[in-house]
């Protein structure tokens, strides 16, 4: 075997001249796509397999070359394989080191395929697999949730429209809204995971092969669900990229969102709840601040996953078909992206292993508002058969004078009630009390413990 002539580029024997440095340098994509050689491996074991099978190549062929790459990936998993950037990418790396291993016929591993459709099997092996590690990730989150949650299901706060107090709600309720959006990440994540099971090996570079190839052996060996319909958009198709990296940012954002939550729940003016010095740092020059750096992190990551999503938009938009060196940057976006959300996932869950309530504060915060007045409203229209609008008028009159009196309305005395309306009697008072507003939300998806218990049990369940 010819070593000089297999160190090549592969397209030596059309293109004469040796790229620049600085072309070399572009080109290269080796230093990030070569987290995908346990997929290229097992997308070209099942290739040559394939090509046995419909008697394109020979038994002794097929063994070779399976020999050889299995030797390639144990040298990789002991760090004894030189990625060499010479060779631009992972495919060409696997496939020249092939050379030095067997020979000559590794030459055959390359029968009937293209890198467009080689990529695209790792790539789509490789986001499969990230899918699973994020929802198993979503999972933990899910889990620290429901166990606070469930420690705090009469533990009551303020609701909050506008950031102002609205009604009373349960701090576990508040925190099962969290677990809703995190399982509709998980939803996500499993939805794509149905689009990306067509299985792109076999459109070769954009045309297909003339060869006698068998799609759906490969389709079933690499645990697709079936091959792709057409072999030019098959080699232009980002979309399951951009799937993933929507799925990335609405989860990002949902992080965010607890973050910002949690740190303006932690700040001074709130104290609603408490942060253990694992999570907070100091200052470098304010001896009593504790700071909730972690949480701030995790609200400005969100950034660079949006950013990740539409630099991919923007490659793809006005791309014609089929392939074109635009499309590289892909692997890049999309590893950086998930590394980057597997990260701010893990943080995520130590911060929530990491807070508690404080109770009194939230008690003390639902007092003040006027926070019941909606449950005083809902009474009249019950006892009373007022319209609502009626009710609402009645009880925005008995808010002014308690505003005007500087009394909170459990305060307010039923004579005091009684001028604005007359009909009240003594189990009025009983409307304003915390507890009971709270439990009376008893409509499917409400703040009611017991409405709340169930709703952690079936998540539990799950």
């Amino acid at each position: 075997m010819d070593k000089n002539k297999n160190n090549k580029a592969i397209w030596n024997s059309r293109i004469k001249k040796k790229s620049s440095a600085l072309f070399q340098k572009i080109g290269s994509s080796i230093n990030i796509d070569k987290r995908l050689y346990k997929e290229d491996i097992l997308g070209s074991i099942a290739h040559v397999e394939m090509l046995f099978r419909q008697k394109i190549i020979t038994f002794k062929i097929k063994n070779k070359i399976i020999y050889g790459l299995q030797k390639i990936e144990k040298d990789i998993l002991k760090n004894k394989f030189d990625f060499n950037e010479k060779h631009e990418d992972i495919h060409i790396n696997i496939e020249k080191k092939l050379f030095e291993i067997i020979g000559e016929e590794a030459g055959y591993i390359h029968t009937a395929r293209s890198r467009n459709d080689q990529v695209l099997v790792d790539f789509k092996i490789w986001i499969k697999n990230a899918n699973r590690e994020i929802n198993s990730n979503l999972d933990k989150i899910i889990n620290s949730i429901l166990k606070l949650a469930e420690a705090n299901i009469m533990t009551i706060m303020p609701g909050f429209t506008h950031m102002k107090n609205a009604q009373p709600t349960s701090f576990a309720h508040y925190l099962m809204a969290y677990v809703e959006m995190f399982s509709r990440d998980k939803k996500r994540l499993e939805f794509n995971l149905e689009n990306l099971n067509e299985n792109p090996l076999g459109v070769v570079a954009l045309t297909g092969t003339s060869f006698n190839i068998d799609r759906n052996y490969t389709t079933k060996k690499l645990g697709f669900k079936k091959p792709t319909n057409n072999s030019i958009d098959t080699v232009a198709d980002r979309d399951f990229v951009l799937d993933f990296l929507y799925s990335i940012s609405v989860c990002s954002l949902h992080i965010s969102r607890i973050a910002e939550e949690l740190i303006i729940w932690n700040s001074d003016g709130f104290k609603l709840i408490h942060l253990s010095d694992k999570i907070v740092t100091g200052s470098s020059i304010m001896p009593q601040k504790k700071n909730p750096d972690l949480l701030e992190y995790l609200r400005g990551k969100t950034g660079t996953s949006f950013a990740s999503f539409f630099s991919m938009l923007t490659i793809l938009k006005g791309l014609p078909l089929s392939y074109f060196k635009d499309l590289q940057d892909d692997k890049e976006i999309t590893f950086k992206s998930f590394d980057t959300l597997i990260n701010c996932l893990k943080i995520l869950n130590e911060v929530l292993k990491n807070i508690s309530p404080n109770k009194k504060e939230m008690i003390r915060l639902a007092e003040s508002g006027y926070i019941t007045a909606t449950d005083l409203a809902d009474y009249l229209v019950k006892n009373y058969s007022m319209s609502f609008r009626k009710a609402y008028q009645k009880t925005a009159e008995i808010v002014n004078m308690a505003e005007k009196k500087k009394k909170k309305l459990k305060d307010l005395k039923l004579e005091e009630l009684k001028k604005i309306e007359p009909k009240l009697k003594d189990d009025v008072l009983k409307v304003f009390d915390l507890k009971n507003s709270v439990n009376s939300k008893k409509s499917y998806g409400g703040t009611s413990f017991e409405n709340i218990k169930k709703m952690i049990m079936k998540y539990k369940k799950k």
